[in-house]
């Protein structure tokens, strides 16, 4: 009979064998040590074996595969994540906080923007993020499933702000200034009236994604949680 699939935080080391050398917090930092060097695509199990000092068949012992890796390894950094932050108990103001903790995560370890996203890829670490981040919303006069989604909206944010604050840094500020000046340029010419008035305040050098972020998630915090 088949057995049913558990995840990677159930399951025993086995007990056949002697007793494991290594724990999973040890795989997970070989392979974040790895994605630190190289990027995403250095992180395999052979190489994670070799930093560990275990053949890469004794490495199943502990994952069953990448999928299982990518787990520690998202579980790893969420722990980086500071929840020990007292709560105000204003919910926009503790969710944005939260969500600026958050990023900084995500731009200290640009790998993680590369894991393929699941929508149920969380471990210890993550949920302890997750009723975090509910503990801040307590006193909102919302269902649990609007909660929710506040919560996965505000992921979306952080790892696309993030990704923009990465990516901006390998743009050299020439060129991005010189793409601003482009696209007001272009405003200015006449064939494009609504993009020329939303222009019309706006500073070109201003908006760097970091500059954005606390204002677009306070408006899309106050957006989901308005009282209906």
């Amino acid at each position: 009979m088949k057995q049913p699939h558990t995840t990677v935080w159930e399951r025993s080391y086995g007990t056949r064998g002697p007793a494991p050398a290594h724990s999973r917090d040890d795989v997970a930092t070989a392979a974040m040590e790895l994605a630190n060097e190289g990027g995403l695509p250095a992180v395999s199990t052979r190489r994670i074996a070799q930093k560990l000092g275990v053949s890469q068949s004794a490495l199943y012992r502990y994952v069953a595969g990448h999928d299982e890796v990518f787990d520690l390894m998202v579980d790893a950094a969420a722990g980086e994540i500071d929840l020990d932050v007292a709560l105000r108990g204003e919910a926009i103001d503790d969710l944005t906080a939260l969500a600026a903790r958050a990023k900084g995560v995500h731009v200290k370890y640009p790998w993680l923007l590369d894991i393929p996203v699941e929508s149920m890829r969380v471990g210890p670490r993550g949920i302890d993020f997750l009723e975090y981040a509910l503990r801040a919303m307590a006193a909102v006069d919302a269902t649990g499933a609007v909660k929710l989604q506040v919560v996965a909206v505000l992921n979306t944010l952080v790892q696309q702000f993030a990704r923009a604050e990465v990516g901006g840094g390998t743009a050299s500020r020439e060129r991005r200034s010189s793409q601003v000046m482009y696209l007001h340029k272009t405003a200015a010419v006449g064939d494009h009236p609504y993009l020329a008035a939303a222009l019309h305040i706006s500073d070109p050098g201003a908006d760097q994604p970091g500059d954005m972020f606390e204002p677009v998630v306070r408006r899309v915090l106050g957006g989901m949680l308005m009282p209906e």
